[in-house]
């Protein structure tokens, strides 16, 4: 997350290439888990959370299929001038009050895009047992979604892990080297970690990319 924004920008232009690559590689959402309540006591290296790269592309799939839905729906009103991300929570109903927080905390640290609730939602919250912990992802269709596992979000700061999250929604990959700080270091620093808030340098990657970016992506969705 210390990139210049030149290398910031040049990762982002890699982003459309990420849908392709995990299209299909994605667990289904048919397939994830159904909820069944609390997994206190499990014991699971969640490796969505606390290091592996093994959902970087469904991360960067994921990010790519919210920024088309966005642009297809910006394209069939050309009139709107702010970007507004909605989702759909009510399949994540354990975690609503950490769903809220964590769109008011992104809304109120960022200012070229925004996240609302609503019908025709962007993307989708679900909630389960899986031994990956929580990810971010597609569903094969280009349909993106949030996975929030029970046992995960007992271990770790439940807040800290939806607002990490979410942070793939705007487009930040994971940097789990980082401090705790740092948001999208997700579970790097430990389980000791709280800190639910993007560090002013995820802030501005954060606008930088909705500010320039959103052009190219809305260009590509309409193609």
């Amino acid at each position: 997350m210390r990139h210049s924004r030149t290398a910031f920008a040049s990762a982002v232009a890699g982003i459309g290439l990420g849908l392709v690559a995990a299209l299909g590689t994605a667990p289904a959402l048919a397939s994830a888990p159904a909820p069944t309540g609390s997994a206190a006591g499990t014991q699971a290296s969640f490796a969505a959370y606390e290091g592996s790269s093994e959902n970087a592309a469904a991360n960067r799939a994921f990010f790519d299929a919210v920024v088309k839905s966005v642009a297809e729906k910006r394209a069939a009103n050309p009139g709107t001038q702010a970007v507004t991300v909605i989702y759909n929570a009510s399949n994540a109903p354990s975690f609503s009050s950490q769903i809220a927080s964590s769109a008011q905390i992104w809304n109120s640290s960022v200012s070229n895009v925004k996240l609302q609730q609503g019908s025709n939602a962007d993307f989708t919250y679900y909630e389960g047992n899986d031994s990956r912990g929580s990810y971010a992802s597609t569903d094969g269709h280009g349909n993106g979604y949030i996975f929030l596992d029970y046992a995960q979000n007992q271990q770790y700061n439940s807040t800290r892990v939806t607002a990490h999250e979410t942070g793939h929604v705007l487009g930040l990959p994971d940097h789990y080297s980082g401090p705790c700080s740092e948001l999208m270091s997700g579970g790097g620093p430990g389980t000791s970690c709280t800190n639910p808030y993007p560090n002013a340098n995820e802030k501005s990657q954060v606008n930088y990319l909705w500010q320039n970016g959103f052009a190219a992506a809305l260009a590509r969705a309409t193609s």
